[in-house]
């Protein structure tokens, strides 16, 4: 505002400045922002208000300028002490006032997805120029007709140390947040779920500056999927963070392609600006968690501990969308197998975790399997030989056990970080027990 009003008066009070056709409206226009300027320093404490005083002199100027309408000799000399007065005042906010803090919000919508932006939050949320709200956002099954569904909200299932903001209380229209970090890339397009429409990548560009995409997944060697990079999170948001430079190019020529192909090249941004290569939070959580910093649920600790204070070792069975929509019928056969294979180890505990998403799936494209998989999932609970994961937090599974076994994921790329042993499974291939 204070540049504005130098621009102002530098038009003012040059040669024919005091003829300005818009002359009148522009001191007006001065003196409003000179006292919006005025109120908000009046809020910063004492140490700031001789500059107050010195914006008072210069509204006295402005009015004095008013008055000498048509004398460019005493519109020069009243012009030259505002230029001081303003060069005094952007002097002293430039030093004197405390740095904005940048407003950071992040939308996660399901708890077990916090990993792929909680790095990010802790080193925000350790800055002291920032301030940051974690809002989770509600979520919906979809119908088999797209419509949708009943509506989930998990806010109370992220961990202690995220304080979590209501997504009906922070009213991001009005605080205009300067950041905003999302990880579900698919608003409308998802045929199993969909986030809340009034949190679409299009709806919320509305309200920043900088809408920062980064995906909840981790491309397998590298490897991008063309359907992933031409997305309602990738198209609106002005910058997609990726796991590796390899990534990154890859982003880059299928977007180009897209581009080119609807005749909008650089209409969302400049691709090479649009994607960095910053590497995965994902990766970030990997790396660091340790077994000390989980407390096993009772029925876990039955499990995998001996009375002699030893452990069992620990297989992770990982199970995912992808393999079970390929091979729906042959995926259910093949979950039974393994765990006939398990049932009576001795020395070895098989922990399942399923994809969490991977029931609302079924319900979704493959129906008539519900109740099947209910009856796998029942059994194994009931029968209790072996550990059921549906908790949010993957790397709690990860970290405990000491090998992997199931479905080719993005989890296979964030095991191979512990350098334990990984091995993927057949689901054509039975098992002997």
């Amino acid at each position: 505002m204070i540049s504005a009003l130098e621009k102002a008066n530098t038009l003012m009070g040059g040669k024919g400045g005091s003829a300005m056709p818009d002359r009148a409206d522009t001191l007006i226009q001065c003196q409003k922002a000179a006292l919006v300027i005025g109120d908000y320093l009046e809020t910063q404490g004492e140490s700031i208000q001789r500059i107050v005083k010195v914006l008072e002199n210069y509204c006295e100027n402005i009015y004095q300028l008013s008055l000498a309408a048509g004398d460019d000799n005493r519109c020069s000399k009243i012009a030259k002490k505002i230029r001081q007065q303003l060069l005094t005042i952007k002097t002293a906010v430039r030093e004197e006032l405390p740095e904005d803090k940048k407003e950071i919000v992040f939308l996660p919508y399901k708890a077990s997805m916090w990993d792929s932006l909680e790095s990010l939050w802790k080193k925000a949320a350790a800055d002291e120029s920032c301030e940051t709200f974690v809002i989770p956002i509600p979520y919906f099954d979809k119908n088999p007709d797209g419509s949708l569904g009943r509506m989930h909200y998990e806010g109370e299932q992220y961990p202690e140390e995220v304080p979590v903001t209501s997504w009906r209380e922070y009213d991001m229209a009005a605080r205009r947040p300067d950041v905003i970090y999302i990880h579900n890339p698919y608003d409308e397009c998802n045929l199993v779920t969909s986030i809340h429409p009034d949190f679409y990548a299009k709806e919320i560009k509305e309200y920043t500056d900088m809408l920062v995409y980064v995906p909840y997944f981790i491309c397998i060697n590298d490897v991008v999927q063309e359907e992933f990079c031409i997305l309602p999170g990738t198209i609106w948001a002005n910058q997609i963070i990726l796991q590796s430079e390899a990534v990154r190019e890859k982003y880059i020529e299928i977007f180009h392609r897209w581009e080119d192909s609807q005749g909008c090249r650089d209409a969302f941004g400049k691709a090479e600006e649009k994607f960095v290569a910053l590497g995965s939070p994902k990766f970030d959580k990997v790396i660091s968690a340790k077994r000390e910093d989980y407390v096993l649920p009772e029925e876990w600790r039955r499990l995998i501990e001996r009375e002699d204070g030893s452990r069992r070792k620990v297989v992770l069975y990982n199970t995912t969308l992808g393999a079970m929509l390929r091979d729906t019928e042959e995926m259910l056969a093949k979950i039974r197998n393994v765990f006939e294979v398990f049932r009576n180890q001795k020395e070895v505990v098989l922990l399942w975790r399923p994809h969490p998403l991977l029931r609302e799936t079924l319900c979704s494209m493959r129906s008539r399997t519900v109740l099947e998989y209910d009856e796998i999932v029942e059994r194994y609970r009931k029968e209790a030989w072996g550990i059921y994961d549906d908790t949010a937090d993957m790397y709690q599974a990860i970290t405990v056990s000491d090998a992997y076994y199931g479905d080719n994921s993005s989890v296979v790329e964030l095991y191979k970080r512990t350098g334990k042993p990984i091995m993927i499974q057949n689901v054509k291939v039975s098992l002997e027990p």
